[in-house]
């Protein structure tokens, strides 16, 4: 069986008092965690932790560049990280994804919430799309490929294609290159795939992070319900995906609203695809300009949806991002009609559950609105919240009736 660790592997020993991630269950050790290091290594070498005292916390591989300076693989000091076991991680990935999605498309691996720290792989039909932000799980990236081909060939599944999304700027933190690219054989980019009744054409090869957000699959569903016969607009639409299920589930008239170009088309492209170009029209705008005019022009809608990209990456830029989310949430809550429905989210890491509820708050406060909360929902179980692990949690959708107070 094919080892993917040295013989001699280095001990790296934690300060006393640290390391209170793992111990938690999580997945990362940081630069400033760590007492010493003993034995040689090569950055993205498998590694054994210990604590200060000496206790075997497991393994996980090592790079200097990166301030994350060591992601567990295995808690267990005796396992061996060979291709057995990184089959083991796949195959559980995968069965975990049959019991809880759509598998047609979906993540199969979420990185550190699949205990594969490093690595996102999606499948989008046949195709499969690969980001790999880690160094160590970067040189397992051709056999985690290799073998998932295998565990789905099992089911029946053939893989007719592998494009490599690994150009995200992270990479550069972990003294890697950005690439994009074929796996293998080169294969039309453009690919067709059905999600709740709505087909898409997913460009995995230029479309936004792996070619399609599948985090909010059953949240596009949560608002089928609510659109028939509805008047509905869709901000931040990228491709369209709210749209077209508004569109599907019955809605009188729907306007998209995207600021990329790019987007738009993409939109227009798969609302031909459903028969849906009559009903469903897209528009090129800035959102936070568009809103304002729309108010202005005293136009109402059924149905808003917000659905706007991260405003904060970072915890400096929180405040910044709490003035976006309340202004568009102001502006949404203004062209809802009296008891018509507001969805709104934050797929931001760093706003947190309690800020982005406050800050929608505010927002009604602000405008003289009573909500009614119809629902609170996450991202799609193919994108598993790992509970030791905060940054696995990052997507927040809510449903709300918006009242007038009288």
């Amino acid at each position: 069986m094919e080892q993917f660790e040295h013989k001699n592997l280095a001990v790296v020993t934690l300060k006393k008092g640290e390391g209170r991630t793992i111990k938690a269950g999580g997945m990362w050790v940081f630069d400033n965690e760590i007492a010493s290091v003993a034995g040689s290594f090569e950055n993205g070498d498998i590694v054994i932790v210990h604590d200060f005292d000496g206790y075997p916390m497991g393994k996980g591989f090592i790079n200097e560049n990166s301030k994350i300076r060591i992601r567990m693989m295995t808690r267990n000091k005796d396992q061996v990280i060979d291709r057995e076991f990184l089959t083991m991680r796949l195959r559980d990935a995968w069965e975990y994804r049959k019991k809880t999605v759509d598998i047609s498309s979906c993540r199969i691996v979420f990185g550190e919430a699949d205990f594969l720290p490093g690595i996102v792989i999606d499948k989008f039909s046949d195709v499969l799309v690969v980001e790999s932000l880690a160094l160590g799980i970067d040189r397992l990236k051709p056999v985690l490929i290799e073998l998932l081909k295998e565990i789905l060939l099992g089911d029946g599944i053939k893989i007719r294609g592998v494009y490599e999304r690994s150009d995200a700027k992270v990479r550069e933190q972990e003294g890697m290159e950005r690439l994009k690219g074929f796996i293998g054989e080169s294969f039309d980019t453009k690919v067709e795939i059905t999600e709740n009744g709505v087909k898409y054409l997913v460009d995995v090869k230029d479309g936004q992070k792996t070619g399609f957000f599948l985090d909010q699959k059953y949240n596009r569903l949560a608002i089928q319900r609510l659109c028939k016969g509805a008047k509905v607009l869709d901000c931040f639409t990228h491709t369209g995906s709210f749209a077209l299920n508004a569109g599907i589930a019955g809605a009188k008239e729907v306007l998209g609203v995207d600021a990329s170009e790019l987007g738009c088309a993409q939109a227009r492209e798969n609302a031909a695809l459903n028969g849906l170009e009559e009903r469903v029209k897209f528009q090129c705008a800035d959102v936070f300009e568009l809103l304002p005019k729309l108010e202005a022009a005293g136009e109402k809608f059924d149905v808003v949806i917000l659905d706007p990209p991260a405003f904060t990456k970072s915890r400096k830029s929180v405040k910044n991002a709490v003035k976006g989310y309340r202004e568009i949430n102001l502006r949404g809550m203004k062209l809802v009609k009296d008891g018509g429905y507001l969805a709104t989210c934050s797929c931001s890491h760093f706003m947190s559950y309690e800020l982005f509820t406050k800050t929608i708050h505010q927002a009604a406060r602000n405008v003289h609105k009573r909500l009614r909360q119809v629902e609170f929902k996450t991202q799609a179980p193919d994108h598993p919240i790992l509970w030791c692990a905060d940054e696995s949690y990052y997507l927040k959708f809510y449903i709300f009736q918006v009242c007038e107070e009288k």
